[in-house]
């Protein structure tokens, strides 16, 4: 399979749990489960299995651990930070869940479906509106990544700021330990006050501490009413004010509240030509808000109008467009989801997920810009993302016409004020993409001595060999 042997007579012993289909073999094959998606982070696997049920992973996992073999949980492999992919050591064995993508049972009635943790996320919002539901997890990977990696990586998303993170999605997991057990907490009840939560040692462990396998998820009734709308504003402070307000007439119908520098509209319309201005007039800032609700569009949308229309005389926003049709409305969101091609097109940058409470929104953009300029003259941000709920992507060009590469050299330093000023404000150096490698050594200077130790220790007694997902988060 590898250059790299497998103790003697592993390899067989797992392609006679997995079957044939279950290895990958050739160096052409595994190429996608031994490099992330991104081209940044390059391993080398002793093999690639990939089981089709719980009781393959079950018994994957208990030959390898009684041997002694690290185990790399892997799901779509979209992880931003290196935790799906394996080291270039050659000895560590990928288990792929990716064959494990049936939807075992879905409960109308309970608002829930009971899912493997292969299936596709956008496969689960299709299953949820077959059956007059929503599964309210959204975000750009979602016609690739997996619902495992979702899980282990306490996933974000658009819609964090009505129905909450990943962890907030799950009712019970199924999880196999390092050591081959299986835990059946598949339960689909919203109160179990019979201990500790075990199911949340899991969501957002990066697969460090076991793998899930399966998971009831939360369903909601499916919206029957969409109403969206782009502002125009002058500052992150207007769009915090914004926020403030519409949830005062609008309640919890604000499902979505994007924020979008001006510098974004003008990557994506030099890099997506076919992409149009919704403005007649350039405005610095932008924001993307949508609601949603039961009964008819007309209604919500006369909400929104109303509620902007109130805004826009007390100067509140500058102009804003309310989508009238469902072409206009995709025709936004693309603007917001194109973000992120076209910076990768405009050159290589240094980004960070970060998260603030978010009346602090504006204040990490404004310290962090000008603490940056100081150091680097001429540099350009691209601020963009979920401020309804505290996180922005907070991304760091070079200035235009000088080396792309020779400022990305420079990425520790620009981490480094960025994350102070973040710390500073009582916020996250990693909102939803997880720590994986990327971050794994940087946490140490944010997160306390005692907090390091607790996740030492559960990580110690769940996993005292240290095999699951070596070299991840901690």
């Amino acid at each position: 399979m590898n250059d790299q042997a497998l103790p003697g007579g592993l390899e067989a012993a797992l392609a006679a749990i997995v079957g044939e289909r279950g290895i990958v073999r050739g160096a052409h094959e595994r190429a996608p489960f031994e490099n992330d998606w991104r081209d940044y982070y390059h391993g080398r696997a002793a093999a690639v299995v990939k089981p089709a049920s719980t009781a393959e992973v079950s018994r994957v996992v208990a030959l390898l651990c009684e041997a002694g073999v690290a185990i790399v949980p892997q799901g779509g492999n979209t992880s931003l930070c290196g935790g799906s992919v394996p080291d270039a050591s050659g000895t560590q064995v990928v288990v792929n869940l990716s064959r494990m993508n049936r939807v075992r049972a879905v409960d109308p009635d309970n608002n829930t479906m009971t899912v493997e943790a292969g299936c596709v996320l956008a496969t689960l919002q299709e299953t949820a509106d077959r059956h007059g539901r929503l599964f309210p997890l959204s975000l750009g990977a979602e016609g690739s990544c997996e619902i495992g990696g979702n899980l282990s990586t306490n996933a974000g998303g658009t819609g964090v700021l009505r129905y909450g993170n990943t962890r907030d999605l799950v009712l019970g997991l199924e999880v196999v330990l390092p050591d081959g057990r299986v835990w059946d907490g598949l339960r689909g009840l919203r109160k179990d006050n019979t201990g500790y939560d075990l199911k949340h040692l899991f969501v957002g462990a990066e697969g460090t501490l076991g793998i899930i396998t399966a998971a009831v998820l939360k369903l909601f009734p499916r919206p029957t009413a969409v109403a969206t709308a782009l502002m125009a504003i002058d500052s992150p402070a207007t769009a915090v004010a914004m926020l403030s307000r519409l949830r005062a007439c609008c309640g919890d119908r604000v499902t979505g509240y994007e924020l979008i520098g001006r510098i974004c509209i003008d990557f994506v319309m030099k890099h997506m030509p076919a992409t149009r201005d919704p403005f007649p007039e350039r405005h610095p800032w932008h924001v993307l808000v949508e609601l949603s609700d039961s009964g008819e569009r007309a209604a919500l949308d006369a909400m929104l109008e109303e509620a902007l229309g109130n805004a826009a005389e007390d100067g509140m926003i500058r102009d804003a467009v309310i989508a009238a049709t469902e072409a206009q409305r995709d025709a936004f969101w693309k603007i917001r989801e194109d973000i992120t091609e076209a910076q990768k097109l405009e050159a290589v940058s240094v980004k960070h997920d970060v998260s603030v409470p978010v009346s602090r929104v504006p204040e990490l953009i404004e310290r962090a810009g000008a603490d940056l300029a100081r150091r680097f003259p001429g540099v350009r941000i691209v601020a963009f993302g979920h401020v309804g709920d505290g996180n922005i992507h907070y991304n760091v060009f070079g200035p235009a016409g000088e080396d792309a590469s020779a400022f990305f050299a420079k990425s520790a330093e620009v981490n480094r004020i960025v994350y102070d000023v973040v710390a500073s404000l009582g916020g996250s150096i990693s909102a939803e993409h997880g720590l994986g490698v990327l971050k794994r050594d940087e946490i140490k200077r944010y997160k306390g001595a005692l907090e390091l130790d607790m996740m030492r220790a559960i990580k110690s007694a769940l996993d005292p060999r240290g095999l699951m997902n070596p070299g991840k988060v901690l």
